[in-house]
């Protein structure tokens, strides 16, 4: 569920207000990576801090956990609410960096299917280095066909088994 900008910032201290404000639209579609990956950072350990905090309350109020350090103001559901700024704010740069991430790829894949393109262009289009002399006359195609290569003897022996094979059809006729 989205929180208004008050919301955030009545339950905010103001180093964590300008943390999470990076985290809106005019300020995150201007960082860069480096910067979206350093605010991920920051975020998911405001967020593991609240959670943990959040819980330890929510324990002491039932009566199944001591209360540690000096006693804290607030609710666990102050807590609460604070770690769901922080998870909103995180799923913002989550987004961007994987919209970032989607750009790249395609800005990628586009530049590598032009290299492509270019590089069978020139395969294509190629002309034959070596220029013809007059004196040499045309130049041999090679067949792209198989040679088979058999000795004249086998060649001998099989039309001569065939020769007999049919004087043998003809003297039973």
């Amino acid at each position: 569920m989205s929180m208004p900008c008050k919301f955030e910032s009545s339950i905010l201290n103001y180093d964590e207000q300008q943390i999470v404000r990076t985290s809106h639209h005019p300020a995150i579609g201007e960082a860069d990576r480096a910067a979206l990956e350093h605010l991920r950072i920051l975020l998911r350990d405001l967020r593991d801090k609240e959670r943990t905090l959040a819980h330890q309350r929510r324990r002491v109020t039932k009566g199944s956990a001591e209360p540690r350090g000096r006693s804290t103001s607030g609710t666990a559901e102050n807590a609460f609410r604070r770690k769901q700024v922080f998870v909103a704010a995180l799923k913002r740069v989550n987004k961007e960096l994987n919209r970032l991430h989607k750009f790249e790829a395609k800005r990628e894949l586009g530049e590598a299917a032009r290299r492509a393109l270019s590089l069978r262009r020139t395969q294509q289009f190629s002309r034959p280095e070596d220029h013809p002399a007059s004196h040499e006359g045309m130049r041999a195609i090679p067949s792209r066909r198989r040679t088979v290569k058999l000795p004249p003897s086998k060649v001998g022996r099989v039309l001569q088994a065939n020769k007999r094979t049919q004087a043998r059809r003809d003297s039973r006729a």
